[in-house]
């Protein structure tokens, strides 16, 4: 490899002239980048060198990028840059205990973004320092995966308000505490987006940000390895293009493995070809073999950046390199591609943070964890064995996972959560599941009888998500309320059965709340929101159960909050008391935990420590009350530690005995 530090001196002199003028305008900034550049310099180029240094052009396009890094840089508004400069003095300000997500669609919530605006007091109401709209930017009318097929990085969807409108929900949400997160959909764009539009026109350069390709030969060689996404919608990988207009498909022959079609024999010139589709025929993946790609959506985060987005969710991160041969997921260079993006983003938006969303193999999820990669992770395992301790009313895998695969990074954080936007899956380990003799086929067929409401004694009332009638694998859909049993109990039981629902809703958050990391809630569920089924009656979404669980806010429901007679009351209350025990307590600041052995299967125990304080926890997933027998290890600590939330009987000998879907905390 070159040496960085001799690269960056033939460098900038070329960069200093193409920025001559921003430079005399802003000579204060431009020293304040070049200090970033010049020591962060060294580790983006081994990155980019890693990537793309085998090509012809690369010095090429490496100014070029630096270019786009500088110009997003003097473009920062000043408030940034004072919260860049905030952030690098503290680095683990997301750590914190005060640290609490919420994650809302704009329309369904408040309509647009002057709505959520409106809604800034209640966030604050709940405690809120964190805020996650889901996808906002201009999306196909019809289907669009929930946002997630982007038209266009820099507009906001016309119905929800303009860009200048982001921005001011940003400063004032900042203003108020409170972080803005928003998606990077970055493995794909839509169909309607401007670089595919251009690249159907015959746009030369367009099309090498996708891949094309004139025949199935190359695709049928590549689905050898691949697996299917949505085999309902489309079989494999790839889609057909639409031919251009006045002319039949003719096959065609000959194209390379990361190569677009030719020029003049591409899409829109002569025939239909195909496109890699990973997920729907109209989300079109990005080839980022090619240095222009990364380069331009580079352009599109730290555009965002600017906006005032202080964490980026990045989609579907398994899957943003392929290779021919593999099965394109979790591929080395997809977290070499990230941590080139982390590099930038440290130069020209060093507030900026990334979380990853990978719903894959717990080993894979945890790759994507690093300082450098990104700083923020879902953690999906940990809300699944919730929802299958409450099934099972055991611990065993909830306690296993916690144990051998909650620590990361120290400088890293989780983010926990009980239910998303998304579908559960089960994602725990075949292997860590037969350590305890489970079966994991076996097991998550059960799971998904269970969730939706089909085994015996099941209290859930779930959908499925795509489901294989072949194999009888789905994933399932549902709110929190629903799910946890309370639309079964006020539609076919009774007030003994409802109390138990709210004590699994406000069990489950606990622990989302006090285990360590960020907690997330998915508003709706703070007032227990059921199930809409009216999704069904709507063409675009009635095929998608997930729409289930994203209900329009019901503002009627949510006035009902401060009255304790009332369910959502009840939760609400419930919610707010166990926010209030995270925020006044710094034991729940970072992620340092212990797992403690309760010696009941139905009972999760853990410690956690954090400057020099100490807290014990008891979960119990039992309908039963549940008793802890004193042993050596505990004994003393349950005698001597007083209780901070919770109900418990504590015996003279230390015998701690904990009410049905109890939970306790001792400090």
């Amino acid at each position: 490899m070159p040496s960085p530090s001799r690269e960056l001196r033939r460098l900038l002199p070329r960069l200093h002239t193409a920025l001559a003028a921003c430079i005399a305008a802003d000579p204060s900034g431009w020293q304040a980048f070049l200090r970033r550049l010049e020591t962060r310099f060294p580790a983006l180029f081994a990155l980019y060198f890693d990537l793309y240094g085998a090509r012809y052009d690369f010095l090429y396009h490496l100014e070029e990028l630096l270019l786009t890094m500088a110009r997003a840089w003097f473009e920062r508004p000043a408030d940034l840059r004072a919260l860049d400069e905030s952030r690098e003095q503290n680095p683990a300000w997301f750590q914190s205990n005060h640290m609490l997500g919420g994650v809302i669609y704009v329309d369904l919530f408040a309509g647009d973004l002057e709505g959520v605006r409106a809604r800034i007091p209640y966030f604050r109401e709940l405690g809120l320092t964190y805020l996650h709209l889901m996808p906002f930017f201009k999306m196909p009318s019809g289907e669009n995966d929930g946002g997630y097929a982007v038209s266009d990085y820099r507009q906001v969807h016309p119905p929800l308000g303009t860009m200048e409108q982001l921005a001011t929900l940003a400063r004032d949400l900042r203003a108020a505490g409170i972080s803005l997160v928003a998606d990077l959909v970055f493995n794909h764009t839509s169909n309607e987006h401007p670089w595919a539009q251009a690249a159907l026109a015959g746009d030369e350069d367009a099309r090498e940000l996708y891949f094309f390709f004139p025949d199935r030969s190359l695709p049928d060689q590549y689905e050898r390895t691949l697996r299917e996404i949505f085999p309902e919608e489309h079989p494999g990988a790839f889609s057909p293009l639409p031919p251009a207009k006045g002319l039949e498909a003719a096959p065609q022959r000959g194209t390379t493995a990361n190569a677009p079609l030719p020029p003049g024999e591409g899409v829109g010139v002569r025939d239909t070809g195909w496109v890699w589709t990973t997920f729907h025929t109209y989300q079109w993946d990005l080839n980022y073999a090619n240095p222009n790609t990364f380069n331009r959506m580079a352009g599109e985060m730290l555009f965002l950046a600017n906006q005032g987005v202080e964490i980026l969710r990045l989609d579907a991160v398994a899957f943003i390199w392929k290779q021919m041969g593999t099965n394109c997921e979790n591929l080395p260079q997809a977290h070499t591609l990230i941590r080139a993006f982390n590099a930038v983003a440290r130069i020209a938006a060093p507030a900026l943070l990334f979380k990853s969303e990978a719903i894959v193999h717990p080993d894979e999820v945890a790759r994507y964890i690093h300082p450098q990669e990104c700083q923020l992770s879902y953690n999906p395992l940990l809300m699944a064995l919730l929802w299958n301790a409450l099934a099972t009313r055991k611990v065993r895998l909830l306690s296993q996972a916690l144990a051998s695969r909650f620590a990361i990074h120290p400088e890293t954080a989780w983010v926990n959560y009980v239910r998303c936007h998304d579908d559960i899956g089960w994602t725990f380990a075949d292997e860590d599941a037969a350590i305890l003799g489970v079966n994991g086929f076996d097991h998550r067929r059960f799971l998904n009888e269970f969730y939706r409401g089909r085994f015996p004694g099941s209290f859930a009332r779930g959908l499925p998500f795509q489901e294989n009638p072949k194999t009888g694998d789905c994933r399932i859909s549902g709110t929190c309320a629903s799910l946890a049993g309370l639309e079964k109990a006020l539609t076919e039981e009774g007030p003994n059965e409802v109390e138990l629902a709210i004590r699994r809703i406000l069990l489950i958050h606990g622990i989302i709340l006090t285990v360590g990391g960020i907690p997330l809630l998915y508003l709706g569920d703070e007032i227990g929101t059921l199930n809409d089924y009216s999704y069904q009656n709507d063409p675009a979404k009635a095929a998608d159960s997930r729409w289930v669980h994203r209900p329009r806010a019901d503002w009627e429901r949510y006035a009902r909050r401060h009255d304790p007679q009332t369910l959502e009351g009840r939760i609400y209350s419930g919610l707010k008391q166990l926010i209030q025990l995270r925020k006044e307590n710094e034991v729940f600041s970072g992620h340092d935990l212990r797992l403690l052995e309760t010696g009941n299967v139905h009972v999760l125990g853990y410690e956690r420590r954090f400057a020099g304080r100490r807290a014990l926890l008891f979960a119990n997933f039992s309908e039963q009350e549940q008793s802890l027998s004193p042993n050596a290890p505990l004994s003393a600590d349950l005698v001597s530690m007083r209780p901070l939330y919770g109900q418990l009987h504590l015996s003279p000998t230390g015998a701690l005995s904990l009410p049905p879907l109890g939970f306790v905390v001792l400090m």
